[in-house]
């Protein structure tokens, strides 16, 4: 459960990456028959709120907006017209996931190769380019953050400043005991899509669209983080596509990491912020098979998707 100051929150996105933390996917921990592809079995996880879309302030400032500029910077960013994402060239960090120390070595590398990556791209878009955010590997004790107050095994992005991802360590640590390629494909999205947030907030997308959501209400504001958080994915699995030749997506990875995707979103029970499993797959997708030539921030034009695919 979050305790989220309704005087300090401002920017915290992207609280999860995997079925709204509300039923994790966990994988099985069963050895797997030679030759076969491992497969998580879904099984009840611990359950963490996501935050609500009451009480917030945005990211930053968010003064000097109205509906018109909000609406154009969301819909018809420049971002949306820059060139392919160029391939980082990183490799998969060569460590086990299983212990604090080797997961924080795995997300500062991928950390890394996406600032390579996404930078040129941010540059296009005359968004900030030189800004790499901070990361912090943290366990399930409390995290006070400039964005508030979180608990739980919760991966976040808070945009205070220059930005800082939030990754749990426990839970990846988990994951890799039971089935280490799952693990791998959990990690491996879940930086990518926090780091889609800070390329939203790099080109502003993203404190225009806090200013949208704190000037809307029910569903609408709803809506609006569900297209955030989409494009966020979509983003993220962009750039994990466009490096595939150096971080082979291919055979049980490949398969795990389509598991993550399609199991990503709101639960039952939970606010409707991330959007439908079925649409996560769908965004997911979308950015990592771009236009059949290469991935770019062009195949996640969310904020003018229609509302069948952002539900």
């Amino acid at each position: 459960m979050y305790n989220l100051s309704s005087k300090k929150l401002r920017g915290l996105v992207g609280a999860i990456a995997l079925a709204s933390c509300a039923a994790l996917a966990i994988p099985s921990a069963q050895a797997t028959p030679a030759g076969a592809t491992e497969q998580p079995i879904p099984i009840a996880g611990a359950a963490v709120k996501p935050p609500t879309t009451s009480g917030t302030r945005g990211i930053e400032a968010t003064s000097g907006w109205n509906a018109s500029s909000s609406y154009n910077a969301v819909a018809n960013n420049a971002l949306y017209n820059t060139p392919y994402i160029p391939a980082s060239g990183c490799k998969r960090p060569n460590v086990a996931l299983n212990t604090e120390y080797r997961v924080r070595y795995f997300e500062q590398e991928m950390v890394r190769c996406m600032y390579a990556a996404w930078r040129p791209i941010i540059w296009r878009a005359h968004g900030r380019y030189d800004v790499k955010p901070g990361l912090v590997v943290h366990g399930y004790n409390t995290i006070n953050t400039q964005c508030g107050s979180v608990t739980g095994p919760t991966s976040f992005y808070c945009s205070a400043g220059s930005g800082t991802i939030y990754i749990p360590w426990r839970q990846i640590v988990n994951y890799y005991a039971q089935n280490p390629t799952f693990a791998v494909a959990y990690a491996t999205n879940t930086i990518a899509h926090e780091y889609g947030h800070h390329v939203q907030s790099m080109n502003s997308i993203l404190t225009a669209s806090w200013w949208r959501q704190q000037h809307m209400s029910g569903d609408a504001a709803l809506a609006e983080s569900r297209r955030r958080e989409l494009q966020a994915s979509c983003l993220g699995s962009a750039y994990i596509s466009a490096n595939k030749k150096a971080y082979p997506m291919s055979g049980g990875l490949l398969t795990q990491w389509k598991y993550v995707v399609s199991h990503s979103g709101d639960m039952p029970g939970y606010p409707r912020d991330h959007g439908s499993w079925t649409n996560h797959n769908f965004w997911s997708l979308a950015g990592y098979n771009g236009d059949g030539k290469g991935q770019h921030a062009g195949s996640c034009r969310t904020f003018t998707a229609a509302g069948t695919r952002i539900s």
